[in-house]
């Protein structure tokens, strides 16, 4: 019930006459927000992309280093 009544009342206050903590928020500050949010997730896609290749790479090397010595 606390956790509850904390979630509501915490955008009421932050919020004052409609602005939030960086002031009003404009068309253009909306639309930059949303473009880093959309550059962190291709960012962390591609990031995390690149570590599982580089670890499947690492895997089928000790395969074949397993195969070769047995």
């Amino acid at each position: 019930m606390t956790l509850t009544t904390m979630l509501v009342a915490a955008p009421m206050a932050f919020a004052e006459n409609g602005e939030g903590l960086l002031g009003k928020a404009d068309d253009k500050t909306v639309t930059f927000f949303c473009f880093g949010v959309m550059a962190f997730f291709v960012i962390l896609v591609i990031g995390l992309s690149l570590v599982q290749g580089a670890l499947e790479r690492r895997k089928e090397k000790r395969r074949y280093d397993i195969e070769r010595l047995s």
